[in-house]
């Protein structure tokens, strides 16, 4: 073998090694596409899950939860639409992430929230709603959480704390926040809308009090970050401006 040819077997064999090596470093599985669930990195330890709901007259519509990782646990707010996305994004999770789920975290009784739930409880995996939210799930025939709690909810993970809280009645009667106070982080639900969102699904609504209590929200929680939308693009505190004066009811 000539001398120009040993150097390039050497090089050849050196790259590969730092290759194998830069790929080994990687953080697998960081984010998620499929047809039916996509998975997208806010920070290290938040994920926005993002499934389809069946519209009429409109066909899928994006609905937004959010999933946040400590240590090697997990919580998960609002289920996939499903149980079969929800099955997905139990996988993603548990199998891909390694990571234990602690808890389901549900914000209101419609079906963007806890479609999938019992695909959670198969995996014995506990869930949490404000009772009205149980109240009015029973209602509605659907998949029960298995605790309740009337204006607070306190989860420990891993070695942090997130802050579920009944402010107010906005898109439903029943609509809670989740705060994730170490990473700046709120997932607001159907509560909360995308800037340029149009007002949406008002069947359960109250209007007349929708703004007041996004703006209770927002003196609740002033350093967030990060807030997340029932639907759509995820943003900071501009977006609790645009809810606001989208709901504001003008003065006589």
């Amino acid at each position: 073998m000539k001398i120009s040819q040993v150097y390039t077997s050497l090089f050849l064999s050196c790259l590969t090694i730092v290759l194998i090596n830069c790929d080994s470093n990687k953080k697998p599985n960081e984010q998620y596409v499929s047809d039916t669930l996509e998975i997208k990195k806010i920070n290290d330890n938040v994920y926005q899950h993002i499934s389809y709901l069946d519209v009429p007259d409109y066909g899928p519509f994006p609905c937004n939860g959010v999933v946040f990782f400590s240590n090697n646990e997990a919580i998960v707010f609002d289920t996939p639409t499903n149980d079969s996305v929800s099955n997905e994004l139990i996988n993603w999770i548990m199998v891909e992430q390694k990571k234990k789920i602690k808890a389901v975290v549900v914000n209101h009784f419609h079906d963007d929230c806890i479609g999938g739930l019992k695909a959670f409880h198969e995996q014995n995996i506990p869930s949490y709603a404000s009772n009205q939210t149980i109240d009015l799930a029973a209602k509605h025939d659907a998949v029960l959480p298995l605790n309740g709690f009337d204006q607070f909810l306190d989860l420990s993970i891993g070695n942090k704390t997130t802050v579920t809280r009944f402010v107010g009645p906005g898109h439903t009667s029943d609509n809670v926040v989740s705060y994730i106070p170490s990473e700046q982080v709120l997932f607001g639900g159907c509560l909360i809308k995308e800037v340029g969102a149009g007002k949406g699904n008002l069947n359960d609504a109250n209007i007349k009090q929708w703004s007041q209590t996004v703006r209770d929200v927002k003196t609740a929680y002033p350093g967030v970050q990060v807030v997340v939308p029932g639907h759509g693009a995820y943003g900071g505190s501009e977006l609790y401006d645009y809810t606001i004066s989208l709901f504001e009811i003008p003065k006589n």
